[in-house]
C-alpha cells in the first residue's frame, strides 16, 4: 500500500472518528429533554401571576423595611408548596435607610415643583431644606474647569444616558466631586432614557475624606428645561427638602430552596435573582421577575418529575440594591463549600425576551456552554456572549477562585430595549413584563441549569 494512500485512510479514519465525537457529545442527549421543559412553558402564566402576587402583596421592597421581610417569609412558605428542598431564611445584616419626605422646587424665575427622588443612601437637607443657586455641568470635566464657580451652589450633572455603565458613574461620585470644590448639594439627571418625566433612584456613594451633601436624582425632561433655563442667562435659585436617614442595620435574609441532587448532591448549580428592591414602584422588573424566573425554574422541573445528577440551588439574594450584604453573607456562609459550586446564574437584567445566555469561563466551558444554548433554538434564544455575571455571584466567583476552584458565571441576555426607562422609577410595575417572556425566561433557564446540573463531568472541567 502506497504512503500516498495510507495518508488518506489515516485522515479518514480521522474525520469519521471525529464525527462519531460530535454525535455522541454529552449535550445531544437532552435534545429531547430540553423540548419538553420549553414546551411546558408555552401558555403558562404561573410565572407572571406569583410575580404579580408578589409585587400587588408587598409593594416595594427596601432593606430594612417589614416589606422585605414578609415577602422573605412567603416566599419560603410558597417554595415548600411547591417541593423545594431544604427551604430556609439564611440571615444577612443589611443597612436600614428611610426615605422621608423630600421635595424640589424652583424658586427664581419663578415658583414650579420639579420630578425628583432622593438618592439611596443620601444624607438629609437641614430640616428648613437648602436653597441655592443653580449650576449645570455636562460631566466631570465641565465641573472642574468651573471649579472656582461652584462654592455654595446645587450641582446638576445634566448627562445625556447612553450606556448604564457609563453614565451611572454621575449618580455614585457626584455628590463627593460636587462637594470637593464647594457645592451644597448634588442633583443627577435620570440615569436612563426619557421615559415620562420620572426621576431614576439608585444608590450613591461618598468619600469618607470630603462633606457628605445631600444627593437626589431629577426626571431627564426637568434637567433639560433647566439647563436652557440657564444658557439663556436666567439666574436660577432652587430649594432641596429630604429627611434622609440612615438608621444602622437591620436583619433580614437571602431565602433558598433546592433540588437535591441524585447522586452528587454536594455539588451546587445555583441560580437566582435579587428579591429587594427600591423604595419606588414595585420591584417587578428590578428584580421581582429575574428572581421568580429562577424560582420558577426549579418549580417547572419539580413539576416535571426531572431531578438532575446535581443540586440545583434557588436563592433570592437580599440588600443587592444598596449595600449587596446578601451576597456577601452567602458568600460567607458557604465558603468551604464554593469550590463545589459548578455554576452560578444570575437573572438581574429584566425578564424580558431571552435571546440567549453570557458566559464568563474557560475555554472548555464556553464550548459546553455553546451547544447547551443550541437546545433553546425553540424560543429562539441562541446567542452566547461574554461577560456573564451578576452584581450578587461575583463575590461568590472572586472567593472560589480564591480556592484555587474557578466558578463559572452565566446570566441571560434579554431584550434590554425597555429596562432603563423603568429602572428604579415609581413606574417598575408587573405591567411592564409579558407572561410569555417571563416564562420563556424561566424555561431558558431551567434547561441550561437541568444540563449543567446533570452532565457526567462539571462544566469546564
Amino acid at each position: 500500500m502506497s504512503r500516498r494512500l495510507l495518508a488518506a485512510l489515516a485522515l479518514a479514519l480521522i474525520a469519521a472518528s471525529l464525527a462519531k465525537a460530535a454525535e455522541v457529545s454529552p449535550v445531544a442527549g437532552y435534545r429531547d429533554l430540553a423540548a419538553r421543559i420549553l414546551a411546558s412553558a408555552r401558555g403558562d402564566r404561573f410565572a407572571w401571576e406569583r410575580l404579580a402576587e408578589l409585587c400587588d402583596t408587598f409593594g416595594p421592597r427596601l432593606s430594612g423595611t417589614p416589606a422585605l421581610e414578609a415577602a422573605l417569609r412567603w416566599s419560603a412558605a410558597e417554595m415548600k408548596k411547591d417541593g423545594l428542598e431544604n427551604v430556609r431564611l439564611e440571615k444577612a445584616m443589611v443597612p436600614r435607610w428611610v426615605r422621608g419626605r423630600e421635595s424640589l422646587e424652583i424658586v427664581e424665575p419663578f415658583p414650579s415643583p420639579l420630578a425628583m427622588l432622593g438618592l439611596g443612601m443620601s444624607v438629609a437637607t437641614p430640616p428648613s431644606g437648602i436653597t441655592a443657586e443653580l449650576m449645570v455641568v455636562k460631566g466631570f470635566d465641565e465641573l472642574e474647569a468651573n471649579a472656582d464657580k461652584v462654592k455654595g451652589k446645587i450641582v446638576l450633572f445634566n448627562v445625556e444616558f447612553t450606556q448604564y455603565a457609563e453614565t451611572v458613574r454621575y449618580r455614585g461620585a457626584g455628590p463627593s466631586r460636587a462637594a470637593r470644590h464647594g457645592a451644597v448639594a448634588m442633583l443627577v439627571r435620570a440615569v436612563g432614557p426619557i421615559g415620562l418625566r420620572t426621576p431614576h433612584t439608585g444608590a450613591t456613594r461618598y468619600d469618607e475624606e470630603l462633606p457628605k451633601i445631600p444627593a437626589a436624582s431629577v426626571a431627564a425632561e426637568d434637567a433639560n428645561r433647566l439647563q436652557r433655563l440657564v444658557e439663556r442667562g436666567r439666574r436660577v435659585v432652587l430649594k432641596l427638602q429630604m429627611e434622609a436617614q440612615l438608621q444602622g442595620e437591620a436583619e433580614s435574609a437571602n431565602v433558598i430552596g433546592e433540588l437535591r441532587g441524585r447522586e452528587l448532591p454536594n455539588e451546587v448549580v445555583l441560580v437566582g435573582g435579587h428579591i429587594d428592591s427600591w423604595d419606588v414602584g414595585t420591584g417587578a422588573m428590578d428584580d421581582g421577575g429575574g428572581v421568580v424566573a429562577a424560582w420558577e425554574a426549579l418549580r417547572m422541573l419539580k413539576k416535571l418529575g426531572l431531578r438532575p445528577r446535581r443540586t440545583l440551588r434557588v436563592v433570592g439574594f437580599t440588600n443587592e440594591e444598596n449595600g449587596g450584604k446578601g451576597a456577601l453573607a452567602y458568600r460567607d456562609a458557604h465558603r468551604a463549600e464554593l469550590q463545589d459550586h459548578v455554576l452560578a446564574l444570575e437573572s438581574d437584567n429584566g425578564a424580558f425576551r431571552l435571546r440567549g445566555f453570557a458566559l464568563t469561563g474557560s475555554a472548555s466551558a464556553r464550548e459546553i456552554a455553546s451547544e447547551i444554548v443550541r437546545l433553546l433554538e425553540p424560543i429562539g434564544a441562541l446567542e452566547l456572549g461574554e461577560n456573564g455575571g451578576g452584581a450578587d455571584i461575583q463575590p461568590l466567583a472572586q472567593a472560589a477562585a480564591a480556592l484555587g476552584s474557578p466558578l463559572p458565571l452565566m446570566s441571560p441576555l434579554v431584550d434590554g430595549s425597555r429596562y432603563f426607562v423603568y429602572h428604579h422609577t415609581p413606574a417598575d410595575t408587573v405591567e411592564r413584563l409579558d407572561p410569555e417572556e417571563i416564562a420563556n425566561l424561566a424555561a431558558g433557564i431551567a434547561v441550561v441549569a437541568f444540563v449543567v446540573a446533570d452532565l457526567p463531568l462539571r462544566l469546564g472541567r
